[in-house]
């Protein structure tokens, strides 16, 4: 009954951090509190306006617009600066109180009367509740016009005098709204480029770095950037981002396009970017969306490939984030679940199954039923809980926090606990605390009835940081979803129930063990020689990361050989045996052949033990395809762009793996999927790179956090202009036919 109570107070208290234990009686629901209307302008435009209670707050990273009706398009939205709120979880945000006001430019035909627009917004009550994102579509009747709106009705001496205005405003206690303080601006120069400028305002900069352009999935159907120069800025050092480069007043560049589609067609192009004020404010990061109207070009680009370009799905990880955003809260807990129970049937699972077994066998005959259930719960729960709270942590901060038990002091030391503890199973010795703290803890443990389950409970913590790190689609969308919009209720619930399910298999194999395992006797000591065994094999499996692939080989075989020989598998049987003697004598056979077969594919080169003959066979005719797959090293963001640009001036595409020596995910990948002869074949016109982040130190981390991942594995894919193409993401491991069949969409 205690250890029921435990569980409960736990939940109840992870369940009131999120709602601060408030009355719902007490709160105003959404649309009370948050009151959204439209009007409209003289000049046919749209003012957008929330009324805020007094005691609530909207986060202006939150709002958002979208045109529900399709001849009408969004230009410009106009969102005034808000407070500065320090949030003890997301840092400091921009918030507004009491009311808003955002002007919408739009771009429609004459005679377009009705307007239905998507108003995303959400927001807090200082009681510290936060309510979910609200979505409210506002149906609006809009004022005839007598000619349509173009991008040609700009006019640069209007332009001008905004600029010369908005540039006293160092002289002034408000902060300028973002779109007032980087103005930014979209033209089509020629047929073949676009110019783009950003008017800042004095007093405010933008960062080099944080520059990024992209063309929407239809617009990159026919039409794509190609590699422009951004003018250099003024060099320093910046405590948030580092050394970067800052660009003040006026910015110019232009950036060529590559066309398949000569005729007249529209694209969308995105342009992201981030600037701060000098007195010390910066601003979120701000994206801008403009359609462009190319004109007809005489020729079409030959320098990209893009006459057979296929429209790209989107990558796992980004469909399930899309799921999270918009899929009801209980369908995505559920969905979790399930990806947690396929996730369970991995290389990331099968390793806690014989330390839970061994836990369980451990006690002996006094194991019961119940007993060995919620032992197996206790280590279940602990592991979901652990891998919530770093996945969380993980998500907000940026980085991968399993790798940090991967130092190989802390392998080393986990190696030992289990080598010690496979050793007391074989009767070397017996592990026994202090008399007197056996007294107490008996004690404790008649109140209570759950040393036990503390013990289980520590090991599933353990076990999640450091014998099974796996970084799949469904827990990178997760660390996604979190990082993105610091949602950590939804992200944190949909790690947790992924966690659990990973642990089902567990929990019926713990349940299934306090039934089937032997009491007392001689099948008892067998059992606990057999999982005394299998630790020795987690100690060995846990060692791969770190030491010397050859003498792993040699572990393995020296595992396989003197168990078959403590089989008696040297002896004959005799005359008169039972079943279950030959049963043994005939798996100690296979362990003595199979230990001989590793002896032998280490004397010949071999380094893996699952296939140690590879090679070996007689009749091989093509060595190349026996050679594994070869990488070329990058340690750096500055290394990586050398081998992008050398790799798009010889017109070839590059993948580049990340990887590392504790990833278990990671080695499955470069055994069996991309050593595959049909996927080295594949491969043969990229380059490979490989990203060796073992070591997890600070240039491992940079490489990591450029492309918004949190660990290995992840091969990205890079186009002939040096881009990413993000939506060909693999994230986890990828069997081979299904990694050919993703390679043939690129």
């Amino acid at each position: 009954m205690y250890y029921f109570k435990f569980i409960f107070t736990c939940f109840f208290i992870l369940v009131s951090l999120s709602a601060n234990a408030l009355d719902p009686d007490e709160l105003l629901q959404a649309d009370q509190a948050f009151k959204v209307s439209a009007v409209t302008t003289k000049d046919g435009n749209v003012k957008i306006s929330w009324l805020i209670a007094d005691g609530y707050y909207l986060y202006r990273k939150k709002i958002s617009f979208t045109s529900k009706t399709d001849s009408i398009l969004i230009e410009r939205a106009d969102l005034p600066a808000g407070k500065i709120k320090k949030d003890p979880n997301f840092g400091d945000m921009e918030v507004y109180r009491h009311s808003i006001k955002s002007l919408l430019t739009l771009k429609r035909p004459a005679a377009a009367t009705t307007f239905a627009l998507l108003v995303k917004h959400q927001g807090c009550a200082d009681a510290g509740l936060c309510y979910p994102p609200q979505r409210t579509v506002l149906n609006i009747n809009l004022p005839a016009i007598n000619a349509p709106q173009t991008s040609d009705s700009f006019n640069p001496l209007d332009q001008i005098s905004k600029g010369l205005g908005q540039s006293l405003a160092l002289f002034s206690d408000k902060l300028l709204p973002a779109d007032e303080a980087f103005q930014f601006f979209a033209t089509i120069k020629d047929a073949h480029t676009l110019n783009l400028q950003w008017r800042i305002a004095d007093g405010y900069y933008l960062y080099r770095e944080k520059f990024n352009l992209q063309l929407s999935s239809d617009s990159a159907i026919d039409t794509q950037l190609l590699s422009y120069d951004i003018p250099h800025g003024k060099a320093t050092h910046d405590e948030a981002f580092g050394d970067v480069e800052l660009l003040y007043n006026n910015l110019s560049f232009n950036v060529p396009l590559a066309r398949s589609n000569t005729a007249e067609h529209e694209i969308t192009l995105t342009a992201k970017f981030q600037g701060c004020a000098e007195r010390g404010v910066c601003y979120p990061p701000m994206q801008k969306t403009v359609n462009l109207l190319l004109p007809v070009s005489s020729t079409a680009a030959t320098t990209s490939p893009l006459a057979s370009v296929k429209k790209k799905p989107e990558s796992e990880q980004d469909l399930i984030v899309a799921s999270l955003q918009q899929d009801s809260f209980f369908l995505t807990l559920l969905s979790f679940l399930g990806f947690g129970l396929l996730l369970a049937f991995t290389p990331c699972v099968f390793p806690m199954i014989p330390i839970l077994s061994g836990i369980i066998v451990g006690h002996g005959e006094n194991i019961t039923h119940r007993k060995a259930f919620f032992l197996s719960l206790s280590f279940v729960l602990a592991s979901a809980i652990t891998y919530t709270v770093f996945g969380v942590l993980a998500a907000l901060f940026g980085s991968n926090l399993q790798a940090i038990f991967q130092a190989p002091w802390v392998i080393y030391l986990f190696s030992a606990i289990f080598i010690a503890l496979s050793l007391s199973m074989f009767g070397f010795y017996n592990l026994e605390l202090p008399k007197s703290l056996q007294t107490r803890l008996q004690n404790t443990s008649n109140k209570h009835r759950d040393g036990s389950f503390i013990s289980a409970a520590v090991m599933g913590v353990l076990s999640s940081l450091i014998v099974g790190p796996c970084v799949a689609a469904p827990l990178a969308a997760a660390l996604m979803y979190i990082g993105q919009t610091g949602d950590v209720i939804l992200g944190g619930s949909a790690l947790f129930v992924m966690g659990f399910g990973m642990g089902v298999p567990l929990l019926i194999i713990g349940a299934s063990a306090g039934s089937l395992l032997p009491k007392a006797g001689h099948w008892l000591n067998a059992s606990k020689i057999v999982f005394g065994v299998i630790m020795l094999a987690v100690a060995v499996w846990m060692l791969e990361r770190i030491i010397a692939p050859e003498l792993t080989m040699l572990f393995w075989a020296m595992l396989c050989i003197i168990p078959a020989i403590y089989l008696r598998v040297l002896d004959p049987l005799p005359e008169i045996d039972s079943g279950w003697h030959k049963f043994w004598k005939g798996a100690g056979v296979i362990l003595l052949a199979y230990g001989v077969l590793i002896l032998i594919g280490l004397s010949a080169g071999n380094t893996n033990p699952l296939l140690p003959l590879k090679g070996l066979a007689s009749g091989s005719t093509n060595p190349q395809q026996e050679a594994p797959i070869e990488f070329k090293r990058v340690a750096s963001l500055a290394e990586l762009d050398q081998k992008l640009k050398a790799a798009s001036a010889q017109g070839k595409w590059v993948m580049l793996d990340f990887y590392a020596d504790w990833c278990i995910s990671c080695k499955e990948m470069e055994a069996y999927t991309l050593n595959n002869p049909d996927v080295k074949q594949a491969l043969s016109s990229f380059v490979l790179l490989q990203a060796d982040v073992t070591e997890n130190n600070d240039q491992d981390k940079a490489l990591l956090k450029a492309f918004d991942l949190i660990g290995p594995p992840a091969i990205l894919f890079f186009n002939l202009n040096q881009q990413e193409q993000s939506s060909a993401r693999v994230i986890g491991y990828q069997e081979a036919e299904a990694f050919l069949q993703h390679l043939s969409q690129l």
